[in-house]
């Protein structure tokens, strides 16, 4: 049964979960716009590459925050690549995107097939760790978290222009580092399409309760029943979308399209 004792764990956690639910909700649906769907497993699987790159050379290593910044290079790198693309190749985008992915994950295989922690840190990457952040490694999430919506909420145009690969990367790359891919493709995609159907006022309100209730269901769960914390909160994201889905088009039919439309 659930541990009260565990609130001090669940407790930034769940502060992680928020961070990157306050922009991956809104980058989300962009993502759906543009039907770019696995631009954020390339980005992020890209930016995982550039963390495998810091590890396995010492030099850069021992550098100061180069788990950070060194991701972020390979991730902008990889947005500025699929921005290029997107102005030349618009029609096929989302197939390259695709292999983008593929070519990135397989380069992470290889680079860490002969470290002796390559497949520990091959998991932690995908999976995450949320469930081990402390409160200082929320603080840069935070701030780029603060100023990214700032520019969204000031300069909403955005997230139509090249600018939104910019922000897209750099979020990303602080998200894959607390939640791991899986988690970063889940929040990005699962609350954005249960409401992506429905034209409501108030849809991102939604979506970003959507996003809420999976965390907090997927927390609890981890931490009560000894599950691995990022496989546990997908699941509850999946399940908190389709029920939200569900209900929203019951809501639909039973008031007509006038009652859910803008």
């Amino acid at each position: 049964m659930f541990d009260l004792d565990l609130l001090s764990i669940l407790l930034p956690a769940f502060a992680a979960g928020i961070l990157v639910l306050s922009t991956h909700v809104v980058l989300g649906r962009q993502v759906l716009k543009r039907g770019i769907i696995f631009i954020d497993l390339a980005i992020a699987q890209v930016a995982a590459l550039g963390a495998i790159v810091a590890h396995l050379n010492h030099d850069i290593e021992h550098i100061p925050f180069s788990h950070v910044w060194m991701p972020a290079l390979f991730a902008l790198a990889g947005a500025a690549f699929i921005a290029w693309l997107s102005k030349r190749m618009a029609d096929e985008l989302e197939a390259i995107i695709g292999c983008f992915y593929v070519l990135a994950a397989v380069a992470a295989m290889l680079m860490l097939s002969n470290d002796p922690h390559g497949a520990e840190m091959l998991k932690q990457l995908m999976s995450g760790q949320i469930l081990w952040v402390n409160w200082s490694q929320l603080i840069l999430p935070a701030s780029v978290s603060a100023l990214v919506l700032a520019a969204i909420y000031l300069r909403p145009q955005l997230l139509d222009g090249s600018g939104f690969y910019i922000m897209f990367a750099l979020v990303i790359t602080l998200s894959v580092e607390l939640v791991g891919v899986y988690l970063v493709f889940s929040t990005l995609i699962l609350p954005a399409l249960a409401v992506n159907k429905f034209k409501a006022e108030h849809s991102l309100v939604v979506a970003y309760l959507v996003g809420l209730i999976g965390y907090i269901l997927g927390l609890v769960l981890s931490a009560s029943f000894d599950l691995p914390s990022g496989a546990a909160i997908v699941a509850t994201l999946a399940v908190s979308a389709i029920l939200f889905r569900g209900l929203l088009a019951l809501l639909k039919t039973g008031r007509g399209e006038g009652a859910v439309s803008a």
